[in-house]
């Protein structure tokens, strides 16, 4: 009968030495050759090595122009802004995401509803639309003020003098921030194992302990993943503060472009590296977070980068000295 699709070779079948005087159990198993396996990799060295070279040689990409601009006070100063607004708009969206996804995990259909009714409102409208919004409020109310609904106000104050343009951007990012971060939490801690909500009951734990010492911290492996692309989002969404008179990273390059038009190219790679440079560490920072966390729920840690470097090389040379052995 012949073997079904795919089935996988048995001893007798996997290549051994040539030599047939030696004993089955002497004689060493040689890999699978895989010839496609080296194709496709050639061919993809091939292309990525053209991809470096068209970028490195066109003169089009003015690279000395690039050196230049890139460590320009203007560019850092945008910078520094971005880092600002991005830091700021993350801790505030988080803190608001928690108190959203727990209000939509509330047993308070008020709470339900107004929470549900912010995620369905901030997620629908662009962020674009929402920062203008924002940043010509103070044309709707001139005065903020608090207190008794339809009665008198308690104290009140001037919205212009306190909405500036950080202010504007911050507020702005955080509230469309907080709405995707509602539903990150809440699938995190929607994650956590009905046994564990059982079990901590059972030992007669108060509720806010529950969730402080054993929900939250079994959610954050399933949050934490998620909202760093949040975050990654977000550190890309600050481009947009611009159009509120922010000059952020992508706003000072922009305004020097307009100064300079020569330039524009070498500019926009400034801002691209910049992004792939503060992306890239949010994403060590992520591993090493989820590292942590991964501790008693896998068998063993996920080695580091440096780990898995090092196993590679040794695998590399353990292979060499096979292949010069046969």
């Amino acid at each position: 009968m012949s073997e079904p699709p795919g089935a996988t070779a048995t001893l007798a079948e996997v290549p051994t030495t040539d030599d047939p005087s030696k004993p089955l159990t002497a004689q060493r198993v040689l890999p699978l050759r895989r010839p496609g396996r080296w194709i496709v990799t050639a061919v993809v060295l091939v292309l990525v090595a053209q991809f470096v070279h068209g970028l490195v040689t066109n003169p089009f990409y003015q690279w000395d122009r690039w050196s230049y601009w890139f460590l320009r006070p203007t560019i850092l100063d945008g910078l520094l802004i971005t880092l600002q607004v991005t830091a700021y708009s993350a801790v505030l969206g988080l803190v608001g995401g928690i108190v959203l996804a727990l209000g939509r995990l509330s047993k308070s259909p008020v709470l339900r509803a107004v929470s549900w009714t912010y995620v369905w409102a901030l997620r629908s409208i662009p962020l674009i639309v929402v920062l203008i919004f924002l940043y010509n409020f103070s044309a709707l109310y001139k005065t903020l003020s608090v207190g008794i609904p339809f009665g008198p106000a308690f104290f009140s104050f001037d919205e212009s003098r306190l909405a500036t343009d950080m202010v504007v951007a911050v507020v702005g990012l955080s509230l469309n921030e907080a709405a995707y971060a509602a539903e990150v939490v809440r699938g995190g801690i929607l994650s956590v194992d009905q046994g564990q909500y059982e079990a901590a009951a059972a030992l007669g734990l108060p509720k806010g302990y529950q969730f402080r010492k054993i929900v939250f911290p079994q959610a954050l492996r399933s949050i934490i993943p998620n909202y760093v692309n949040q975050l990654i989002g977000l550190i890309k969404g600050t481009s947009l503060v611009f159009y509120v008179s922010l000059l952020d990273l992508f706003g000072s390059a922009q305004t020097m472009g307009s100064t300079y038009p020569g330039d524009i190219v070498p500019l926009l790679l400034v801002v691209t590296v910049w992004y792939l440079i503060l992306t890239s560490v949010v994403s060590v920072i992520q591993f090493y977070v989820e590292r942590h966390y991964a501790r008693g729920a896998t068998r063993s840690l996920p080695s580091t980068p440096l780990q898995k470097l090092r196993t590679g090389l040794s695998d590399l040379r353990a292979r060499i000295r096979r292949e010069a052995a046969v």
